[in-house]
Formats: structure tokens, C-alpha cells, sequence
């Protein structure tokens, strides 16, 4: 199994690289960021399962962080803070955190919670969207995919492309019909190269030899379809 991608965010450089350096010490990944904006930008780039999140920084608080990663997901968020009032824990928690952690702390206390929470999103992950294709599975909740047992977390593009294929297996997605609905907000230019990058980056993820898919299969010159329980020979490459 990949492993868990932690974001943590924290403007005290101390805090951060002691945390950073033990979570990754223990086989997490770590995202770190030193400011509000470098957060958020984090989350918008990686397939981040998990926030850790000081409530105090200069630029945007921990709070209005929270509040706006809170519109697009639930991802788990540990809130830390130096303060230890009744008043600040319930607005951490009422800002749509799920767990609030008073500095100092000891970093044990702080893994046994990062594992609590992941562990409670990976079990509730049969109340999201699911889709089995044989051998194939994914899971909107964790945004990762299982093959054989065995899970890799996607990037949010390549999740929602492989979603796509995969609610329309058999059937073949133009490049045009897959870029109006991953890119919505933008128009990619005919030639841009973005969904071919995102589909050979899912190809290394799922495929045993990625230059001979056995899922995401090409259909020269119009477009991809995903198929499970076949034999590749029999299909275009």
C-alpha cells in the first residue's frame, strides 16, 4: 500500500521539520507549508489524506483554512493551537476540524491521532461512491484505487479520469469528452499534452507493464476506454 500523504501546515520552522521529519520517519508523506496560501495550493496539487493544521499564522489563519478546504472535502484535520481555551477549541471544531491537539504535545499523541482518523475515513469509505471492475476497484473517500489488494492513492485529476473511464467501461471517451469534464473550468488547447501525462501517470500505477495496458486502453486517433477481464491482444493499443 502507498503511503498515507500528510499536508502540514505551520508558520513555526521548528514545529514543522520536527514533525515532518518523525512522520516521514514512520512512512508517511509529507507535504509541508509554511503559510496559508502554500496550504491550500498543496491541497489543490496533491491527493493529500490528511491536514495537520496550526490554528495561528500570519497570513490566513488556521480557521479560514479549514473553512475553505471544508467546501470541497472532508478530508480528516488535526487542529493544533497554543491556545487552550474552551472558546478556541469549540471554533476549531465548529470551522469543521476533526480533532484539536494543545501545543506542547507529544509527538506519540499526535501519530496515535493521525492514525485514529485515518484508519475512521478508510471504514467509513463504503458510506462514498465505490466502483469494482474486477480486479479493480475505487474509492471516492480515499481517492485510491485497489488492484489484487493492493492500494495506490491517485492524484485528484487521475482519480476523476479513471472514475470516468471506469463509469463507462467498455465504451470508448473522446479526448474532448474527457477534457470537458476533468477541465471544466478551463479550455485545454487542441494540442496540450495534460491528459496524455495524467494517463500514462495512471498507467504506472495500475499496469504491471504500462507500455502494454491491460485496463486503460488507447484507440488511436479517438480517444481511451477502460476494460477489465480481457485479452489485451485482441483490443488496439
Amino acid at each position: 500500500m502507498d503511503s498515507p500523504h500528510i499536508l502540514i501546515v505551520d508558520d513555526d520552522p521548528d514545529i514543522l521539520k520536527i514533525i515532518q521529519d518523525n512522520l516521514e520517519i514512520d512512512g508517511y508523506l509529507v507535504f509541508a507549508a509554511a503559510n496559508g496560501q502554500e496550504a491550500l495550493q498543496l491541497f489543490e496539487q496533491e491527493n493529500i489524506n490528511l491536514i495537520v493544521l496550526d490554528l495561528s499564522m500570519a497570513d490566513m489563519d488556521g480557521i479560514m483554512i479549514c473553512r475553505t478546504i471544508r467546501k470541497k472535502s472532508e478530508i480528516p484535520i488535526i487542529m493544533l493551537t497554543a491556545r487552550d481555551t474552551l472558546t478556541d477549541k469549540i471554533l476549531g471544531l465548529e470551522s469543521g476540524a476533526d480533532d484539536y491537539l494543545v501545543k506542547p504535545f507529544e509527538y506519540m499523541e499526535l501519530e496515535a491521532r493521525i492514525k485514529t482518523r485515518l484508519r475512521r475515513t478508510i471504514l467509513q469509505s463504503s458510506y462514498y461512491e465505490t466502483l469494482e471492475l474486477g480486479e479493480v476497484i475505487i474509492y471516492s473517500a480515499t481517492q485510491s484505487v485497489e488492484i489484487d489488494g493492493i492500494t495506490k492513492y491517485l492524484t485528484k485529476k487521475e482519480f476523476a479520469i479513471l472514475f470516468l473511464l471506469m463509469k463507462h467501461h467498455g465504451n470508448l471517451l473522446s479526448r474532448e469528452k474527457i477534457k470537458q469534464e476533468i477541465w471544466p473550468e478551463k479550455k485545454l488547447y487542441k494540442w496540450s499534452r495534460s491528459l496524455d501525462v495524467h494517463i500514462q501517470h495512471l498507467r504506472e500505477k495500475l499496469e504491471i507493464n504500462p507500455s502494454q495496458p491491460r485496463y486503460i486502453i488507447t484507440v488511436p486517433g479517438a480517444g481511451y476506454m477502460f476494460i477489465s477481464n480481457f485479452k489485451h491482444q485482441n483490443l488496439p493499443g
